[in-house]
């Protein structure tokens, strides 16, 4: 045997070498040349790899993306920002054997990362970053033993078995960010004890985090925000003394910030935004000498600000806004912190001054304090920050000169003062801040005049001075402003005339110049302002006649208000052609004449005119629709309404009229009449079974208007029979709409009810009435389990009956705003409600033809059966669209639940819907209405997934709940964006949900 020992030693070399060398052996220019031009044809042609083809092989080392070793192969891959389209599992990672470095971030590539990629054993540097990469991350990348970058971030990834990965020990950096990572923190990773920067947000990981994450002790940067995390922050974090940022914010952590996180003395950035966190600031945070950013805005943090808070000497960024915070700022806060850049206060319960030093660094640049108790002069220090762009200190106590609070700030582009007791007058230096765009100085004691300076303001987009004590004359100036939408000085002493160069003014939205003292005539120059929604000039002194160039304002639609002048001459006839104005008020007056035509039937969308007290004369004329009509002080009017007496018959011309008009409403009620009675007799020989003391009740019934469901087990006379005639003990509640009744008929079915009470139906056009009653002949052929089913309809006695399903758990909005309510709406019932409003929706938008608009979704007409699935009801509102979509009706719906673009505009579109919808689903999931967080979307940040905090009535949802939860209110907050193009349809909403259920 001795004599075999010698040689084995050199053979077992020969052999590993020759196993564990072969690719380097084998590797050439060609084969990798060959492998890069055989995944570039699978990609979509891209002009950045042109160079990448055989032709140019010599060329190798000079292709786009390619470092060459000294071999002359390839050892450098960076194709990063090409926004290469294909998928990376054709890539050849075989053919690469002495590759360090691969990069392929922000690239449109997609497809499962292959196991084949444990074979780049030489691979130090490795980067999916920003594709759309799915699947779960092969455990063969733990088999790359000398990678020390590995970035998949922003990809689609989901979870790998973590008990297959090996260790990494040179592993550095670390970032799985924005992927599909689910359940609880991936243990695995606490044995990366080298990790200088670990990043876990935007994933779907839930549990608390763990204690032992102190065995990290090099991580510099660890980023878990947005996720699901529970539970409190572990004292041992205090231990990662290596630390330079730390981001836990968008999760669901309670409890209070450990005294431990003072031990961080290098941390840099602290982001605990948006949890459950409460309790006060722990003082050791005054330790964290090199923090430059603290951000606990969100949570529920109370108490007074620890003092040593003003020993953050470095701080550049200071985010404590919607909390509990109450008592005084540090006084000495700021004094030492001269680089403070941005300090936001608001929506706490802070009392007391602000500190004098706040600003004494001069590098103030965003600074609010709105809707907080402050009170006291501002300090001196923040006239003289020439770097401020934004001020909020709206809805305080402060007091003092506004001139002497504020300077020459060139960068200032929003400021809100309202809702102070500030005084003292508008200083010309304003006129000089030519970023700004907002000025919102309202309900405070600012005296004297309004500057001319301010018309210098070009980029000017808001300007709100109402109710102070501003005197003088509007500066004719003010025209240049080309830019405003908004402009109210309401509730002041100004005086002179309007200047007639506003009328350049074209993007000019709201104008109110209201209780003041003006006078003159009321300038037809504005009748180009053809981007006006409202108009006010009430309680004035104008005079003289109203322009009839005011007709010319065709987007006029919230309120023309023009009352309490001095105003004279004829109402013009001009004017009905505002036909998307509700609100005409020109009451207290001396108009004269006869009120036009035009203003009845031209202005279809008016729903109030006010002309009491003035000198009008003549007839009333008849309106087109149901308009709340004020014209008692016109002592020569005449006509049937209340306060006036019946016009006479003069002639025999207008006695014949008369006789014609009584003879065709005659020949109307006869003709409605017949139209019942053959309803009557059809419901008659469809239901031969129908007891004959029904059939008497039926035909006793005066109805002016009966439309049935086909298949009707009952009839109206039915209800009448069970109601009593709508007896009072029959109701069951009552709102602006009318009374709804509960009839228990003969059959056992339980019927809701809803009398609607019109007074003034004989007004109504056969057009309008033939109209809504085609919408309702089609709401009773609509079936779908999430929609409220409409029996029928019926007109009788200056009343509409309505006759729904009964549904007995009451409305969304009843369990959702009381305790025991909502804690019975469980997580997974929340989920239901939401899914099924989709699908309702869908059904409406997408299978019924023409589609149906509902048009007033909320809690409220949500209702809830026994099994707490959702009924979409009240169609009171809605409206049947032609097939382009689109439909110009005056606004209805709740407020709050309106789409932003029916603010200015009446296009409603099946996209109204799917704005209620995003509302009415955060509102489920938050057990609040979620107007705070939706102001948001048009102002400063957007709207994050992260920024809804779900009802905390109610455990926070987990494991897959928790998944199905996050994804209504992402689909919610894509169905409230601004743009009505931009939110998705109902029928994708519902699939989506619904493919989620599926899973």
């Amino acid at each position: 045997m001795a004599i075999f020992q010698k040689p084995l030693v050199p053979l077992l070399f020969h052999v590993l070498f020759i196993s564990v060398v072969p690719e380097i052996l084998t590797s050439s220019p060609r084969t990798e040349a060959e492998a890069l031009v055989k995944w570039k044809n699978t990609l979509l042609p891209s002009a950045s790899l042109d160079s990448w083809s055989l032709s140019n092989l010599e060329n190798l080392c000079n292709w786009t993306g390619i470092t060459c070793n000294t071999a002359g192969t390839v050892s450098e891959l960076n194709i990063s920002g090409l926004k290469l389209n294909g998928t990376v599992a054709h890539f050849g990672f075989s053919s690469f054997p002495n590759l360090t470095s691969l990069d392929m971030n922000t690239n449109l590539l997609f497809d499962m990362i292959p196991s084949k990629i444990g074979n780049l054993t030489q691979l130090q540097y490795l980067s999916f970053y920003d594709n759309n990469i799915s699947g779960a991350i092969p455990y063969q990348i733990s088999h790359l033993q000398k990678l020390q970058h590995l970035d998949l971030g922003s990809n689609y990834l989901a979870n790998p078995n973590w008990s297959m990965f090996l260790d990494m020990p040179v592993l550095t950096y670390l970032n799985l960010n924005y992927n599909e990572l689910a359940l609880e923190f991936p243990r695995f990773v606490l044995r990366f004890r080298n990790l200088t920067f670990l990043d876990l947000s935007g994933n779907k990981l839930s549990g608390p985090l763990p204690k032992n994450i102190s065995k990290l002790f090099r991580l510099k940067e660890l980023r878990l925000g947005r996720n699901n995390f529970q539970g409190r922050i572990p004292g041992e974090i205090g231990y990662l003394t290596e630390l330079l940022e730390l981001d836990l914010s968008g999760n669901h952590l309670e409890g209070s910030i450990p005294a431990t996180i003072g031990k961080l003395h290098r941390l840099v950035l602290l982001q605990l935004h948006s949890n459950n966190l409460s309790g006060t600031i722990p003082p050791e945070i005054g330790n964290l000498v090199e923090l430059e950013t603290l951000d606990l805005q969100n949570n529920q943090f109370y108490g007074v600000l620890p003092d040593s808070i003003a020993d953050l000497s470095h701080l550049k960024f200071l985010y404590l806004h919607y909390n509990r915070f109450s008592g005084s700022i540090p006084k000495d806060l700021g004094k030492k912190i001269f680089n403070l850049s941005i300090a936001k206060f608001s929506h706490n319960y802070f009392s007391g001054n602000l500190p004098e030093g706040l600003c004494s660094g001069l590098a103030l640049e965003q600074f609010t304090v709105a809707e907080n108790n402050f009170s006291g002069v501002l300090p001196r220090c923040l006239r003289n920050c020439t770097k401020l762009s934004r001020v909020r200190l709206n809805k305080n106590q402060f007091s003092g000169n506004v001139s002497d609070a504020f300077g020459f700030h060139p960068h200032l582009d929003f400021i809100s003062l309202s809702d102070n007791k500030f005084t003292g007058e508008l200083s010309s230096q304003w006129g000089k801040c030519t970023n700004l765009t907002n000025i919102e100085m309202s309900r405070n004691k600012i005296s004297g005049a309004v500057p001319a300076e301010l018309g210098n303001l070009k980029n000017l987009r808001v300007l709100q001075l109402e109710s102070n004590e501003l005197t003088g004359e509007i500066p004719n100036e003010m025209g240049n402003l080309i830019q405003l939408l908004k402009l109210n000085l309401s509730s002041n002493h100004l005086t002179g005339d309007i200047p007639q160069s506003l009328g350049k003014l074209s993007k000019l939205a709201y104008f109110d110049l209201s209780k003041n003292k003006m006078k003159g005539s009321i300038p037809k120059e504005l009748g180009n302002c053809e981007s006006l929604l409202s108009l006010n000039f009430s309680q004035n002194s104008f005079s003289e006649e109203i322009p009839s160039e005011l007709g010319n304002l065709g987007q006029l639609q919230i309120t023309l208000d023009l009352s309490s002048n001095s105003l004279s001459g004829i109402i013009p006839s001009n004017l009905g052609k505002l036909k998307v104005l509700e609100n005409l008020n020109l009451s207290h007056n001396q108009l004269s004449g006869k009120i036009a035509s035009s203003l009845s039937t031209e202005m279809i969308s008016l729903q109030t005119i006010d002309l009491s007290y003035n000198n009008l004369s003549g007839p009333i004329p008849l309106f087109q629709r149901k308009v709340a009509k004020v014209l008692n002080g016109n002592s020569l009017l005449c006509g049937n309404a209340e306060g006036l007496s019946p016009c006479p018959s003069t002639s025999f011309e207008s006695s014949k009229s008369s006789k014609k008009a009584i003879i065709g409403a005659i020949i109307a009620v006869v003709s409605l009449l017949v139209s019942g009675t053959v309803v009557i007799i059809g419901c008659f020989m469809c239901h031969k079974k129908i007891k004959r003391r029904d059939l008497e009740t039926i035909n006793s019934e005066n109805y002016e208007s009966l439309i049935w469901e086909r298949e009707g087990k009952f009839t109206f006379g039915d209800i009448v029979k069970a109601t009593e005639d709508f007896s009072e003990r029959y109701c069951i509640g009552r709102g602006g709409f009318g009374t709804v009744y509960k009839a228990n008929l003969f059959n056992g079915d339980i019927i809701a009810v809803k009398r609607l009470n019109i007074t003034d139906s004989s007004s109504a056009t056969e057009n309008s009435r033939w109209s809504f009653e085609n919408e309702i002949r089609t709401l009773t052929e609509v079936r779908h389990r999430n929609i409220i089913k409409l029996h029928g309809f019926c007109s009788r006695e200056n009343s509409l009956y309505l006759a729904y399903e009964f549904v007995e758990k009451g409305s969304l909005s009843k369990l959702l705003y009381s305790d025991e309510g909502a804690s019975a709406l469980s997580w997974d019932t929340r989920v239901k409600i939401v899914r099924g409003l989709a699908h309702a929706l869908s059904y409406l938008h997408h299978d019924c033809s023409p589609p149906i608009v509902h048009r007033d979704i909320s809690p409220n007409n949500i209702l809830l059966d026994t099994e707490l699935e959702p009924r979409l009801s009240d169609f009171g509102t809605a409206r049947l669209l032609s097939t382009d979509s689109l439909n110009w009706t005056n606004p209805a719906g709740s407020y709050g639940y309106m789409a932003p673009e029916l603010s200015f505009s009446m296009l409603a579109t099946t996209k109204s819907d799917v704005y209620s919808f995003g509302v009415v689903g955060l509102e489920v999931m938050m057990g609040r209405h979620p107007g705070e967080f939706l102001s948001t979307l048009s102002s400063d940040q957007c709207l994050t997934l992260n920024d809804v905090v779900v009802d905390h009535r109610l455990p926070p949802p987990t494991a897959t709940i928790a998944e199905e939860v996050k994804l209504v209110v992402g689909a919610a907050l894509a169905c409230t964006l601004y743009s009505p193009g931009a939110r998705p349809n109902m029928r994708f909403v519902a699939q989506q949900l619904s493919r989620r259920n599926q899973i």
